[in-house]
């Protein structure tokens, strides 16, 4: 059956996550891991630089798709056929950049990526046109996000014929763009997005990349049955960062209160849940590297776990804790990045950050004076 695609109310009651939204959020899963366990073999190999570089670059072809739809079927998803199946090849197109991965931290060769990247993006345009056709008062929005994403796709094919030398900047260059495409848009006519459901649901895609660190405690402890080794306190200490990471982002209520506050606050979760998935992968490479079977330095490998949760406390700090907080609260998740950066050159990095971790979670809790929850 197909209906019209009319805009929803900002203030629609027990507004939640849909089966077909956990499904689109399930594919990334596999795309995710994919990025987690290849930048984890890339430290382990020593090159951490071009790992970190590829990384971010998929990372990013992955989010952007995510947020945009997440934000658009908060506003817009009327779950008939057309909007499933639409949804549907968004899906396969996440599952293709999944599969292009390696080829991206192996070869730099970003064509598969690109492709699956270019089919989740088109299929976003067919949702705005229909936005478009059946919303008059959201018409001029909804085409300056078609024409918007249209025209980037083509940029982005030809940037695969870029020189080397100018990959990079014309990339940054192209983030850049999109990222100004929504603000760009919803100057025309704000889409009507439902606060609580949107909070929910980068709540929700947050808990899916906390399980690749989760994955990395597990891998401790394999790895350390199978070859004799005792690991059990590195896994201890990795569950206990990841059960604060969790215990930290869902203390602090969202801020989103316009539209401007809105922004800020999604467009940090690039970094809040890039942070998450590249802790997952340190933490993974803390485990070769207590096997013996890494090739990079102690202080490299300790970094990828350090410096990750650094910038998750910085973020989580300044789009959820920082505006909503007085007195010492406000300035614990800052003082504790320090705290774990300089873990980075001490003895035992890993065990050292799972304790700072763990006070500041208390920490947070004990001076809220009473038990915070997400709101909007």
């Amino acid at each position: 059956m197909i209906k019209k695609l009319l805009a929803r109310d900002t203030a629609e009651a027990h507004r939640v996550a849909t089966p077909l939204e956990l499904l689109f959020d399930l594919s990334f899963v596999v795309a995710v891991a994919q990025a987690a366990a290849s930048l984890h073999h890339a430290v382990s190999e020593n090159h951490a630089g071009t790992g970190l570089l590829a990384f971010c670059m998929a990372f990013f072809a992955l989010w952007l798709p995510w947020l945009n739809f997440t934000w658009f079927s908060s506003a817009f998803d009327n779950d008939d056929t057309l909007y499933r199946i639409i949804t549907m090849v968004q899906i396969a197109g996440v599952l293709v950049i999944a599969a292009g991965i390696p080829a991206v931290f192996e070869h730099q060769d970003y064509r598969i990526v690109v492709g699956g990247y270019v089919v989740i993006r088109l299929a976003m345009v067919t949702h705005w046109l229909r936005a478009a056709r059946d919303n008059p008062e959201h018409k001029a929005c909804a085409y300056r996000y078609a024409g918007g994403i249209a025209a980037m796709q083509v940029l982005w094919v030809l940037w695969l014929f870029v020189p080397p030398g100018l990959a990079l900047a014309f990339w940054v260059l192209g983030m850049v763009t999109e990222l100004l495409i929504p603000a760009w848009a919803e100057r025309a006519s704000a889409t009507t997005w439902h606060p609580h459901h949107i909070a929910e649901r980068h709540g929700l895609f947050t808990l899916i990349v906390l399980g690749e660190s989760i994955l990395a405690a597990t891998l401790a402890f394999q790895k350390g049955f199978d070859s004799g080794v005792n690991l059990i306190s590195l896994a201890a200490a990795s569950l206990v960062i990841v059960f604060s990471v969790w215990w930290i982002y869902f203390e602090a209520p969202s801020h989103l209160l316009n539209l401007k506050k809105a922004f800020l606050w999604g467009y940090a979760h690039l970094f809040i849940l890039g942070s998450i998935a590249a802790l997952g992968a340190g933490l993974a490479a803390s485990v070769d590297y207590d096997l013996h079977i890494s090739h990079a330095p102690g202080t490299t490998v300790a970094a990828f776990t350090t410096v990750p949760l650094a910038v998750f406390f910085l973020c989580v700090w300044y789009v959820q804790d920082c505006p909503g907080q007085d007195g010492l609260r406000k300035y614990l998740l800052p003082i504790g990045s320090v705290a774990v950066l300089a873990a980075t050159f001490g003895p035992a990095p890993i065990h050292v950050t799972a304790g700072i971790s763990l006070l500041l979670a208390v920490a947070t809790r004990l001076v809220s004076g009473q038990p915070q929850r997400t709101e909007v």
